[in-house]
């Protein structure tokens, strides 16, 4: 896929969209990380779904609709400067949420497709204790043989992982392999491949995140 902006950082300035609770109010937040060809007010949509009071949404646009340009299995500089533009801008909004008062400890990342693997790249190259990581039809970027030596620790951070088991995107393999790299990185993982569904978001992965955003709230 070729893409317009020749920039070294494509996502600089890139728009935040904002939902739910103020972010000076709210108990907790979501950073919500949109697919290939979307865009962040799609996302957002599952906002509705979840419907947890008590939640900030935070969900940044990329440029031309997209993270990166190629596929997620490509060798990682075949998608750059893209995807460190991306990773920046995620850990961008994900400061600006830390400054209105919310800590990771109470900030959930979670994506869809494209974004489900900008979300799980940069909680594992950024580990720490959040309040939950998701990777809805997502798997960690790169190659099956890729370093996965990411420093840091989860610290007991719930990850959830869903996925079809004949998604024509996302091998179930790698969504397996993923979920290695976070128990090795001391996350609390759960993972569901569903059979025979497309490359969508189902509502028992809905239903299995709202109880991560509940205990989020329990224990603020």
């Amino acid at each position: 896929m070729t893409l317009s902006n020749t920039s070294q950082d494509p996502h600089h300035g890139q728009p935040i969209r904002i939902t739910g609770e103020s972010p000076y109010s709210a108990r907790a937040a979501m950073l919500m990380v949109h697919g290939r060809g979307a865009r962040a007010e799609d996302i957002l949509s599952i906002a509705d779904q979840l419907a947890q009071p008590g939640f900030v949404y935070f969900a940044p646009q990329a440029a031309e609709n997209t993270w990166y340009p190629n596929r997620f299995l490509v060798p990682l500089a075949d998608n750059e400067p893209w995807l460190s533009s991306a990773l920046a801008l995620v850990g961008n909004v994900l400061t600006q949420i830390t400054n209105a008062g919310i800590s990771p400890e109470r900030t959930l990342l979670l994506g869809f497709s494209q974004g489900a693997c900008l979300a799980l790249e940069f909680g594992a190259r950024n580990a720490r204790r959040y309040g939950g990581i998701v990777g809805l039809s997502g798997a960690l970027i790169g190659p099956d043989d890729t370093p996965r030596d990411y420093a840091g620790s989860l610290a007991g951070t719930p990850v959830f992982l869903g996925c079809s088991d004949v998604d024509f995107h996302v091998p179930k393999e790698r969504v397996s392999q993923t979920a290695e790299v976070f128990e090795k990185l001391g996350g609390n993982v759960t993972k569901r491949l569903y059979p025979n569904l497309d490359h969508s978001v189902n509502q028992d992965e809905i239903d299995f995140v709202r109880s991560m955003m509940r205990s989020v709230i329990g224990t603020t």
